[in-house]
């Protein structure tokens, strides 16, 4: 096992030093001297302000530290730059990034991110909660605050899907005394919460009854009755809204509303409106990413991207960095832990040249300087997961192109039609929720064909966690593919199976059996020719590879795609999210098609 960092003391074993350096009768590890002090509980910035830290904690904040320098003290000249409070992600999924706790950390803590929330929601679909503690244990050994949010819906919909493992009210309550669990992740099924459903109604007691935070997700756009008995039971927060009206809605009924800017979800702009024009309350406004891939990581940044895309929007600075930090903190129960500049906290701050545009100069985690100009400046030796958390691919056979194959209904003579109605999955781009369609598609030789013209073609999920052979075939459309090509991947929400989608049969089974060989991950398959192929071979979602390979080999993937004739953008997440069978409007599982509106298996044929 590496070395781990050492954990922050707890606030009792240090607040007899914090008083004394704050007194100037003990001499500081660190004091920051000559900065504009970004106060989010008071709403201002302070210039000319000096910082000093002892054991990982700010001890003093005020105009003149010079009591506290000794002849240990690092001293550090802001030089008239902001001090602003380590930002925090209140949502978010690493295996979205497609790598490990370590090689997320690496990639956003250059980008000012020093709390992050994760919900290892994926892992448990694939390995139940012995995944979820791995990912504990991980998170415990970073030099940042990784709390872990236990998954409460293992699978998310019980009987419209199949996962590799199932987790109850037993599973979490025993969690909830691990020392690195926050709270409960997002309360996926809704209609569960609003009928009472004894598995929710466990989950969340559970939680309550250990005095944590917990997650929502209501991914519907009704407000009425079903939203209410959503909130009368229990989730506190939401991050599911793409509208200004549920924004407000959550808020009103005492939630926070988290907006979330990922790689594929613009959910900002719209819903900050309730902050902008409207002007409700901003506390109440929470800032995270949700699902972000190793690409945007890499190139883009994390909170900062997000904090800054609120500046735009017309969020004063001040207040985009309270949505990011303090707001966060309370929200989480950590007020005295994190999310401010203030003595006793975790001295987790940013040095930042320019606060509009969030220009971040130097990253400080626990007292200690952690990036320096984009670039990490402390070594995090990587993570090592055991071999169970591997060879997860379970495929039971090897596919064929016939196991693609979608066979017309025959009129009552017993011959096929010459052409049939079908519902299609309607990918939206840079939204999760899709479009329940209908198409008319030929039939040739009894076999229902692709419509590649009108940008329609063939999904599948296969089954992989079992090795049943399991294969569910339907259609989708969005993707705008114009040539003879198919992508694998498994990385698929929420249940991880294995998801195809193709404009010939071919290299369909062709690209399903390659992703069985390497033990998962992604690839793009074209006339039988491998275009990109990114390995993930923890779980079948992530890479124990670095952040900027994977980003590398994810602009590969991408290239590919946009060759394929893909215009979307960030497709792959996409895809990745079409067997979603908790957001509207319809999924793809294993066990066939689903219209997330009613909750209901529905038939391909209309």
């Amino acid at each position: 096992m590496p070395a781990r960092f050492a954990p922050p003391k707890p606030w009792t074993e240090c607040a007899r030093d914090l008083v004394n350096v704050a007194m100037g009768r003990k001499a500081a590890d660190l004091v920051v001297r000559n900065g504009k002090w970004v106060n989010v509980h008071s709403g201002e910035v302070i210039p000319a302000t000096d910082l000093a830290i002892v054991d990982g904690r700010f001890a003093y904040c005020g105009p003149d530290a010079s009591h506290c320098i000794g002849d240990g003290t690092k001293v550090v000249d802001a030089r008239g730059r902001y001090l602003v409070p380590g930002l925090c992600d209140a949502h978010m999924h690493i295996e979205s990034g497609m790598v490990t706790v370590t090689e997320f950390t690496r990639a956003v803590v250059p980008h000012g991110t020093t709390s992050m929330f994760v919900d290892p929601h994926e892992i448990a679909n694939v390995l139940g909660l012995p995944g979820v503690r791995m990912m504990h244990d991980e998170a415990e050994a970073m030099p940042v605050n990784v709390f872990v949010q236990m998954p409460s819906c293992v699978p998310s919909a019980p009987g419209l899907e199949h996962a590799g493992a199932s987790l109850g009210p037993q599973e979490i309550g025993e969690a909830m005394a691990w020392p690195n669990i926050i709270g409960l992740g997002e309360v996926m099924n809704f209609p569960g919460v609003a009928a009472n459903d004894q598995t929710m109604v466990g989950a969340i007691e559970a939680t309550v009854k250990a005095g944590k935070t917990v997650g929502g997700h209501y991914a519907s756009p009704d407000l009425g009755l079903p939203f209410h008995g959503y909130v009368a039971g229990g989730p506190e927060d939401d991050h599911e809204g793409t509208r200004a009206e549920d924004a407000i809605a959550r808020i009103r009924q005492g939630m926070k509303a988290m907006l979330r800017l990922g790689s594929a979800w613009y959910d900002v702009a719209e819903q900050i409106k309730a902050v902008t024009e409207h002007r409700i309350d901003s506390r109440n406004i929470i800032l995270c990413t949700d699902d972000s891939h190793s690409g945007t990581l890499v190139k883009e940044g994390h909170m900062d991207r997000v904090v800054r895309h609120a500046i735009q929007q017309g969020v004063p600075p001040v207040t985009a960095v309270q949505m990011a930090t303090l707001n966060t903190a309370q929200h989480f129960k950590l007020e005295r832990e994190l999310g401010s500049i203030t003595p006793g906290r975790r001295a987790d701050f940013l040095i930042v040249s320019n606060l509009a545009e969030l220009k971040i100069d130097e990253v400080y985690g626990r007292g200690a300087q952690l990036a320096k100009d984009g670039k990490l400046t402390v070594e995090i030796p990587p993570y090592d997961y055991p071999a169970e958390a591997k060879n997860t691919v379970k495929l039971g056979k090897e596919l064929l192109p016939d196991d693609f194959v979608i066979p017309a209904p025959k009129d009552k003579s017993g011959k096929s039609k010459a052409d049939v109605d079908v519902r299609v999955i309607g990918v939206i781009e840079n939204q999760a929720p899709t479009r329940a369609l209908e198409a008319r598609l030929p039939v040739e030789g009894g076999i229902v064909e692709m419509d590649r013209p009108n940008d329609v073609c063939q999904i599948a999920l296969v089954e992989r966690h079992r090795g049943t052979g399991t294969v569910a075939n339907a259609f989708v459309s969005g993707f705008g593919y114009t040539q003879d090509c198919a992508m694998a991947s498994t990385v698929a929400h929420d249940s991880h199976h294995m998801i195809v989608v193709g404009t010939n049969r071919e290299d369909m089974a062709i690209a399903a059996n390659r992703l069985g060989e390497v033990g998962g991950g992604v690839v793009m398959i074209s006339k039988g020719e491998e275009l990109a192929l990114i390995e993930m071979p923890i779980a079948g979602l992530m890479s124990d590879e670095r952040a900027e390979i994977v980003a590398a080999k994810a602009d590969i993937l991408g290239a590919a795609m946009r060759e394929m004739g893909c215009t979307l953008n960030n497709a792959y997440m996409q895809h990745s999210l079409l067997a979603l069978v908790v957001i509207p409007e319809l999924r793809i599982s294993d066990v066939g098609l689903v219209d997330v509106r009613t909750f209901e298996k529905v038939d391909v044929f209309v």
